[in-house]
């Protein structure tokens, strides 16, 4: 699985699975039957309306409706939806920023305009080549917007000896009920750190794992953690997901 790493704005580097062509298809392809769908209730609408497409600028309406509708639809979605249409968030997958900053609209809308190169205009020859052949898994929308699309359908997954015997909150005491203060964007954080420190357990990554659990100490307003700052993290976690869930 091909992965990349991003610096978030809390100088915190974490590697992320990007998403497959395959999926990204998929995800396209969800899209597009969503869009299809509404594009025919309106076509329906607007010929009864008018009555028929005798009229040239009807027809230039309706060739240019399904183009305007897919990049406003695209857009707007993952502007409302923090990076996933309706197809990326059934297949488990987001638009990021490289620089670890927020995407904004800027950003969307660059990936937006240009699915009209990347798909229009190459019948997806073009998104497919590039996605298959640039080392972050890119289209030109991406590169222009310095964004990639990664997958976080499985970032709060657990090994099973980690949450065995938790099955409801009558099973599991949740040792640190604060956790409900944070957020999952912060779950996938903390999940993200311990997994690169299981991967890379350097002076580096210890030091990554102590900021970030001084970090959540101030936020939570608790007065001590534990020694063991990985056995602490992975707690709040459980404790997130009995509390949540």
């Amino acid at each position: 699985m091909r992965t990349i790493e991003i610096r978030t704005t809390q100088n915190v580097t974490i590697e992320y699975e990007l998403a497959t062509l395959w999926e990204r298809f998929l995800a396209f392809l969800i899209d597009a039957v969503i869009i299809t769908i509404v594009y025919a209730s309106l076509f329906t609408l607007f010929f009864n309306t008018v009555g028929g497409l005798a009229d040239g600028w009807a027809f230039s309406v309706i060739l240019a409706l399904p183009l305007v509708m897919f990049i406003a639809y695209h857009l707007l979605s993952e502007v409302w939806a923090d990076g996933q249409s309706w197809g990326k968030r059934a297949m488990g997958i987001k638009v990021v920023r490289l620089d670890g900053q927020e995407p904004g609209l800027s950003d969307y809308l660059l990936r937006a305009v240009f699915h009209f190169i990347d798909t229009f205009l190459s019948f997806c020859a073009l998104a497919t080549l590039f996605i298959s052949a640039s080392a972050q898994r890119q289209r030109l929308g991406d590169m222009t917007a310095n964004t990639a699309v990664i997958r976080v359908k499985f970032s709060l997954r657990f090994r099973l000896e980690d949450i065995l015997k938790i099955n409801t909150r009558e099973d599991y005491e949740p040792q640190y009920p604060e956790v409900r203060r944070l957020s999952e964007e912060d779950m996938l954080l903390i999940k993200a750190v311990i997994s690169r420190y299981r991967k890379y357990p350097n002076a580096a990554h210890r030091q990554i794992v102590r900021e970030l659990v001084a970090r959540i100490q101030q936020q939570l307003d608790l007065p001590r953690v534990p020694e063991d700052k990985i056995g602490f993290l992975k707690t709040l976690i459980k404790d997130y997901i009995v509390l949540t869930r």
